[in-house]
């Protein structure tokens, strides 16, 4: 079971309110942004880099499906993968079925057209992508067949060593291997988008030098800010930048020391720092989190405390992986108008924040993504 299997497996169901036309909740919780950054009326494109909806209902409760909406997210990266296939294509088919269970207000993204779909239709599209490349390991011929599918984002490593190259704790960091440059060339061929998340430096520099397209760092933070494995050095944001790509900045408890817990300001200060050194066409978010609201109580925090032991014993826990994986100050549907506000409160303009908001991953997509029709084996 992966971080994100934990998350789903956690969830408890809110309060219920009244929804309004399309499932929209009609009030606005206290502390909220202001009204200009009300993003449930979908009046920007919002893409979460990485995500999740934590619920194993199918169709989801009214009250899950209005928090949501609440998000204000168009579309969002959603880990399906496994260590194993059949795991993989459980996850897959488990979010197959939620979009066939609500076409109303979910879709799966199989070509960048789908995400301009889910923002005309106000609802969620849900981007398959890996964070294991386990399931494609036996055979690079299966990256066809995850794309034919709907896998659209695919990472090179997970935090260890891998057929294709170093993680962020691997010591050895050895970079990325033979087999890992045969598999960035295939997925730049098939408009599978490289995601260097959990990759070593090593690896992620020279990642970002095979890909012929942008490559993308989907969910991390700034290691000027926070020197931690999971975030990033300046210099590998600017050569990320200076070859188009975007790094989604994420919720996680990595932005800041032990044992303090994330907050908003952390988050932004992480941002901030990233959109000055990589640009601001280049800067985006991806919490790793979920877009309705992880539970507080005993039940979640024991499955939380038992996933932590379960990631040490397989090594694969990162150092300061001692506290919830996600911001308590940010753990509520509308986190990201609390984002916005803070960056425009920082002086940044308008145009800017709608480029952090979405515009710039929604760009990125659209330069790599291909239509499956015209795959060749």
């Amino acid at each position: 079971m992966n971080r994100r299997t934990f998350l789903l497996n956690s969830a408890a169901a809110a309060a219920a309110l009244p929804l309004g036309p399309l499932g929209f909740a009609n009030e606005v919780p206290p502390g909220a942004a202001p009204a200009a950054w009300d993003l449930s009326s979908r009046k920007f494109l919002v893409i979460d880099g990485c995500g999740g909806i934590d619920s194993e209902e199918i169709p989801l409760k009214p009250e899950i499906l209005r928090q949501c909406l609440d998000s204000g997210v168009t579309a969002f990266n959603w880990t399906v993968s496994e260590s194993s296939l059949e795991g993989t294509l459980a996850n897959m088919a488990f979010v197959q079925a939620l979009a066939d269970s609500d076409p109303a207000h979910f879709l799966i993204v199989r070509r960048h057209a789908d995400i301009g779909r889910a923002a005309q239709a106000r609802g969620i599209g849900f981007i398959m992508g890996f964070q294991d490349p386990g399931p494609i390991e036996p055979s690079l011929d299966r990256l066809e067949t995850f794309r034919r599918l709907g896998v659209l984002i695919m990472q090179l490593t997970y935090n260890n060593r891998g057929l294709y190259g170093d993680g962020c704790l691997e010591p050895a960091n050895a970079g990325l291997s033979k087999r890992g440059r045969a598999a960035v060339e295939r997925m730049n061929a098939l408009g599978i988008a490289v995601d260097l998340s959990h990759c070593g430096q090593r690896t992620t520099a020279e990642g970002i030098e095979a890909c012929k397209k942008p490559a993308l760092i989907t969910h991390a933070g700034c290691a000027a800010v926070h020197a931690h494995p999971r975030n990033k050095e300046d210099r590998e944001l600017k050569a990320l930048a200076d070859r188009g790509g975007v790094v989604g900045i994420y919720f996680m408890p990595y932005l800041v020391a032990s044992p303090t817990s994330p907050a908003r300001e952390h988050v932004l200060e992480h941002l901030d720092h990233a959109l000055k050194v990589a640009g601001t066409d280049h800067v985006g978010i991806g919490t790793d989190g979920s877009l309705n609201t992880v539970p507080d109580n005993p039940e979640q925090k024991k499955r939380l405390q038992e996933e932590m032991e379960r990631r040490k014993k397989l090594g694969i826990a990162a150092p300061e992986e001692d506290r919830p994986p996600y911001s308590p100050d940010l753990n509520a549907p509308r986190r990201l108008e609390i984002i916005a506000d803070g960056l425009e409160k920082r002086g940044y303009s308008i145009e800017v924040i709608e480029k952090v908001l979405g515009r710039n991953f929604d760009r990125a997509f659209g330069e790599i993504w291909l239509d499956p029709a015209a795959h060749t084996s």
